[in-house]
């Protein structure tokens, strides 16, 4: 590896900055640039976990009597310090991802920003209901909090994910350890400085390290009340069975291979910058919500396939921090040979025609990362591996249909239910077939990314809870206490 500029980022325990127990570092490579390291943070073990839990758990004693809507301001602070922060987050999110910082990193940073300020305004929402039964005899509600949230987050958009955990849970009175990705950990611990400042010592606590040395031990303490996991789906599956074991809430947000239905009406130029978006080009198809299997109608399939090729062939991949670059790098070379090996299959395939795109770059400047050019594929059916599992990657899937009643049940058959997007003008067809869509977030005529406020989570494998709203941290982070009281003599 090649050490350039290498400083040591440390975790943030009990309201300090820490290294592990055992004085071992790892380190991050730079996507961009292969063997590149930027940066070393600790390789974070149980006896660590243990520390921030214990930590957590004493801090919950005194934050849990907060007022809600001082918590809130105190979000509200610490959205403010982002925002003054914000390039240089944004900065070291398109190094440590390979994300584009112009087309997604400064775009993660500003969700950030309103996810911080949404959870400070609806802090002091978090209030039961009163049951009158009859004169003599009152019944009401009040919500809790758990006590120490366990969360785990992965490195697609790691300080944003962070923040979904962060802010809900402590506007809500729970303390929380969050486990940053370990290819990603570093912008999250410039979120986690930014926490200590303005919160008491021990509500938010970051580690660092791999799954199997702390992110099980996390799963797994005892102090640990409820898990909360964004990841894929097979980990989730491990993250569940942790919680069985206990009885604790676990909240998953995982996978999936989310759908795109284009109807005969949509053919237009809007339409097809919509789907790239929905796509999630421009992080490189690294998202679980990515439009990636892309159903259009017989009627204006190649047309519409032509617009879409010639748009993706003006998209410019290269350097995440150039601010011409559309697109970025791959995470590291684990996620880039699996994609490729997508690619080669899909190549292989005499059922698979390959539109634009393919495996990578052999020389040139493109060679130096982890770069992939956005691929298309066309397929009769989804029959192919490359329709069924997600890829993770910029490789999006096309497919024919004819009949809406057979495209509906081809787009439900499947084990994920994250995200789908429909494409049309006519209303009947949008309220018809939103209705018989098995996701748990679909949009019509957008291809953008979630809202503050609207809950966002999946169907079937694709997880159990939801995000992103003051329903979903009702539900996430808080639970019921039913009090009755008889006032007879």
């Amino acid at each position: 590896m090649k050490f350039v500029s290498v400083v040591q980022e440390l975790m943030l325990i009990n309201g300090k900055r820490a290294a592990s127990a055992s004085s071992e570092f790892f380190s991050i490579e730079n996507p961009a640039e292969k063997g590149s390291v930027i940066a070393e943070v600790p390789r974070a073990s149980a006896e660590d976990v243990d520390i921030a839990v214990k930590a957590a758990d004493e801090a919950f004693k005194f934050w849990r009597e907060v007022p809600s809507r001082e918590r809130g301001k105190l979000l509200w602070k610490i959205a403010d310090a982002v925002e003054a922060q914000g390039e240089e987050i944004a900065r070291t999110i398109a190094t440590e991802t390979g994300n584009a910082i112009r087309t997604q990193a400064r775009g993660e940073v500003k969700s950030v920003i309103e996810i911080f300020r949404y959870f400070a305004g609806v802090a002091s929402e978090i209030k039961g209901s009163t049951c009158p039964v009859d004169n003599n005899l009152m019944a009401y509600t009040q919500r809790e909090p758990y006590g120490v949230i366990g969360a785990i987050v992965p490195w697609n958009a790691p300080v944003q994910l962070s923040s979904l955990k962060i802010a809900p849970a402590v506007a809500s009175g729970n303390t929380i350890v969050l486990k940053a990705a370990e290819d990603a950990p570093l912008g999250v611990l410039k979120l986690a400085k930014i926490c200590a400042e303005y919160l008491p010592p021990g509500v938010v606590n970051v580690i660092t390290g791999f799954g199997q040395e702390c992110g099980e031990a996390l799963t797994s303490h005892p102090l640990v009340k409820k898990i909360t996991f964004t990841g894929s789906t097979a980990v989730g599956k491990t993250i569940m069975h942790k919680g069985a074991d206990r009885i604790i809430p676990v909240s998953l947000e995982l996978g999936g291979k989310s759908p795109q239905i284009v109807f005969p009406d949509a053919n237009t130029d809007k339409v097809v910058d919509g789907i790239i978006s929905a796509m999630r080009f421009a992080r490189q198809g690294q998202s679980c919500s990515a439009g990636t299997r892309l159903y259009l109608h017989n009627s204006i399939f190649d047309s519409l396939v032509e617009k879409l090729a010639n748009k993706l062939g003006e998209l410019k991949v290269g350097n995440p921090l150039d601010e011409e670059s559309d697109m970025g790098s791959i995470i590291n070379k684990k996620q880039f040979d699996k994609v490729c090996g997508f690619i080669e299959e899909g190549i292989n395939d005499e059922n698979v025609e390959l539109l634009i795109g393919g495996l990578p770059a052999e020389e040139g400047p493109l060679s130096q990362g982890y770069y992939l050019q956005p691929t298309l594929f066309a397929c009769k059916n989804g029959n192919t591996r490359l329709a069924k599992e997600e890829i993770f990657g910029p490789v999006l899937m096309i497919m024919p249909w004819e009949d809406e009643d057979e495209v509906i049940q081809a787009v439900n058959n499947s084990s994920y239910g994250l995200a789908a997007y429909v494409w049309t003008n006519d209303t009947t067809t949008v309220l018809r077939t939103a209705s018989k869509i098995e996701s748990g977030w679909i949009q019509v005529n957008r291809g953008g990314a979630q809202m503050p406020g609207l809950s966002y989570g999946g169907y079937k494998q694709s997880g159990i809870g939801r995000e992103f709203s003051l329903e979903g941290m009702l539900d996430s982070y808080t639970q019921i206490k039913s009090i009755m009281i008889d006032f007879n003599d």
